[in-house]
């Protein structure tokens, strides 16, 4: 009887019950079927979901990204279950997807490539570190709307008289007024078009150099253009580009690696999508009226 009362046992007696408790619940969580369970209406409710966020249902190779995202979030979210990453922690499931994906991150990409396989790398994905070409070059604007007829014996006139000036700074006074420089110097097609348009930027690299030459069409009206200088693009070598080219063989890896990982703990579940029936519309049309 004394020791019915002795607080040490209360303790005692106590945490063998949770202990009985948790063996339990645990057993009954490890031991329930593997199975994910696409149903009708999980799939309403992500189409539901897009249509609010977008303004219209999904096409079917949307609907199919957002099951896929569904079963990657549930996969995810069951293995950070198990290994208990929800404990001690409040937030939300996809929060418990996230410290999945840390966890992937944390164990891939270790090793540092060599410049061999930095170099293959930029080989294999040379556009996206290319050099774009660039121009240098001067332009004198003529305004069509306010020359009218009268445009194209002053582009003949212009071009006569710029060309006996040479690269002098006071051409810029011989055309319209526009709010540009006159001059630009080692600027790329892709920033010449978002200045002047794509057509101007077209004909730029197949310009004379060293002449006035025109008329060159742009979105505003007319352009006399004399080129002096102009850089082939190029693919630069590793040592120009190595801190880019390591950053984005990094991210290429890394991805790949997630991808890995998580096709390995796919490979683990038996997913079944449940596609909502069809609806009959003509069926609709004749309850309706």
């Amino acid at each position: 009887m004394r020791l019915s009362r002795e607080p040490l046992v209360h303790f005692l007696v106590l945490g063998a019950l949770i202990f009985v408790a948790y063996g339990l619940v645990s057993d009954r969580a490890g031991n329930g079927p593997r199975q994910i369970v696409v149903t009708p209406g999980t799939i309403e409710n992500l189409t539901a979901t897009f249509s609010r966020t977008w303004q219209r249902p999904p096409t079917e190779q949307e609907l199919d990204g957002l099951i896929q995202d569904h079963v990657r979030e549930e996969v995810l979210y069951r293995e950070a279950m198990a290994l208990g990453l929800d404990r001690d922690d409040t937030v939300i499931r996809r929060r418990l997807r996230q410290k999945m994906e840390f966890i992937s991150d944390d164990v891939t990409v270790r090793e540092q490539p060599g410049d061999d396989e930095l170099r293959a790398y930029l080989a294999e994905n040379a556009d996206s570190f290319r050099v774009e070409p660039r121009s240098t070059f001067r332009h004198v604007h003529l305004d069509p709307d306010r020359r009218g007829d009268a445009l194209a014996g002053d582009v003949e006139r212009l071009l006569a008289e710029l060309n006996r000036l040479g690269d002098t700074d006071d051409v810029a006074a011989l055309g319209d007024s526009l709010l540009l420089d006159t001059e630009f110097e080692a600027i790329s097609e892709r920033e010449v078009a978002g200045i002047f348009g794509e057509t101007f930027a077209a004909q730029l690299p197949t310009l004379p150099l060293g002449r006035w030459v025109g008329p060159v069409a742009s979105g505003y009206g007319v352009h006399l253009v004399l080129v002096e200088e102009r850089t082939a693009g190029r693919v630069p070598a590793l040592e120009e580009v190595r801190d880019a080219v390591l950053r984005e063989w990094s991210r290429a890896r890394r991805v790949e690696a997630n991808e890995e990982f998580y096709q390995g703990l796919l490979r683990r579940y038996t997913v079944i999508v449940e596609r909502p029936q069809p609806t009959d519309r003509r069926d609709e049309v004749a309850e309706d009226r």
